[in-house]
């Protein structure tokens, strides 16, 4: 019974840093209706960029608030050369730009900063510690207690505040909050920084696991299954939608890798999310018009 609360609370903390990095797909996805492909550039970006700055000895809390600058400024600059001009263009549209973006941010990562695997430390010790019975990793634990109070903050931002209001409007009906005056650039200048923030946040906690390397950008392609189970608009689907990814998949690797002598859990996700699409599309917190289509 402790193996399998072990592998069930190991899945769960797993699934928090996956819905770390589907919260940045939300957030832009909640302002403009589109699927953020450049999210995972940005995250590779932003770490790369933290580890970079940490290399040549700016200290960790200075490097940390260097790089969200940078990641705002990247924002306002993307509002600029990209958005703004496609403003009025349907969804396929800038979707392809959000593409295209993910390239050239990628390509100017490794122009600036070279493409070497950089190891990166950020102080949490991955070692097992014994908790009401089952042992866990410290790690895990605070890297989810980050996630969590992440997803705290941006909750009471996107709740309780004017531009957390103006958001919702946006999400609702665009030309209805332009005509009452909500300026839709502010607004993309706004969730394209704190996405950008998140990416960096997402992008300290994966590229400790697994080092600062390309390959770092993949890791959003476990944030479509959360999107899709948890929906696209809702930041509560996404906590929820990667607890259910990180447990399950966790799980099946344990007992159902050896019935097809492999692992499962590079596929498995997507499979859970399939059958999401077939029986509730919208997800479990995402709009419900999207099922009536």
């Amino acid at each position: 019974m402790s193996f399998f609360l072990e592998t069930l609370v190991g899945g769960l903390f797993a699934g928090v840093m996956y819905s770390l990095v589907a919260i940045g797909f939300v957030l832009i996805y909640k302002a403009s209706g589109v699927f953020n492909f450049a999210q995972g550039a940005m995250l590779l970006f932003s770490a790369l960029a933290f580890v970079t700055l940490v290399e040549r000895g700016i200290p960790f809390a200075l490097a940390f608030i260097l790089t969200a600058a940078l990641m705002v400024v990247m924002a306002i600059a993307i509002e600029w050369l990209v958005l703004r001009p496609l403003r009025n263009r349907d969804a396929l549209t800038l979707f392809m730009a959000t593409l295209g973006l993910s390239f050239i941010i990628e390509g100017l990562a490794q122009l600036t900063m070279g493409a070497d695997v950089h190891m990166l430390d950020i102080g949490i010790p991955d070692v097992a510690m014994e908790v009401g019975g089952i042992f866990v990793s410290q790690f895990d634990v605070v890297a989810s207690v980050v996630a969590l109070s992440l997803v705290v903050v941006l909750a009471i931002v996107f709740n309780k505040t004017r531009m957390g209001i103006s958001l919702r409007a946006v999400a609702d009906d665009t030309l209805a909050a332009q005509s009452i005056g909500i300026r839709l650039p502010v607004i993309w200048r706004v969730v394209w920084s704190v996405a950008g923030v998140v990416a960096l946040v997402a992008g300290l906690v994966w590229g400790s696991r697994q080092g600062v390397q390309y390959s770092l950008s993949l890791v959003t392609l476990k944030a479509l299954p959360v999107l899709i189970i948890g929906g696209f608009s809702s930041i509560p689907g996404a906590i929820v939608g990667g607890l259910l990814v990180g447990a399950t998949e966790a799980l099946a690797d344990i007992y159902v890798g050896p019935l097809v002598n492999g692992s499962v859990s590079t596929w498995f996700a997507y499979i859970l999310a399939l059958v999401f699409l077939l029986i509730r599309p919208a997800g479990l917190f995402g709009d419900r018009e999207i099922e009536r289509v």
